[in-house]
């Protein structure tokens, strides 16, 4: 499984060679067969340009995630992540950068693995099996 991190601007990615061994088994316990995952971090201008443009959404947001493959085919996924609206998030419900930026890319692979965040129960689950992942990888929300 290929794991890449693009930026359209600086951001820094602590962990980067464990956080890809990290996401390959994460996708190994979800059960999700995956040939690629793209993590392309950007600018707000940028992700909210996406969102008018594929999903018909004016309105900022942290992530957008597509699935580029062909139906039955493995996933081969793109992540937009972006960076301005992570650090506001973080400040917002005070983490640090990192933690929430780990929330987010786990929170959208979780999409890909059947999760959504739709309803109050579904984000609830979904936000138990963030903190889940988020302890494996031994940054319990909050500390980092």
């Amino acid at each position: 499984m290929e794991i890449k991190f693009f930026s359209q601007l600086p951001v820094h990615l602590k962990e980067r060679k464990r956080l890809k061994q990290f996401l390959k088994d994460f996708m190994i316990n979800e059960g999700v067969t995956c040939t690629s995952l793209h993590f392309i971090f950007c600018d707000d201008e940028y992700l909210l340009e996406i969102n008018r443009r594929f999903l018909d959404h004016d309105f900022y947001t942290d992530i957008i995630s597509f699935n580029l493959a062909v139906a039955g085919a493995p996933l081969e996924a793109e992540f937009y992540i972006s960076v301005p609206r992570v650090r506001e998030n973080a400040r917002k419900h005070q983490f640090t950068f990192h933690l929430e930026l780990l929330r987010v890319i786990i929170h959208g692979v979780l999409h890909f693995a059947g999760f959504d965040d739709k309803t109050p129960y579904a984000k609830k689950k979904m936000t138990k099996r963030e903190d889940y992942y988020l302890n494996l990888f031994h940054v319990p929300r909050g500390t980092t």
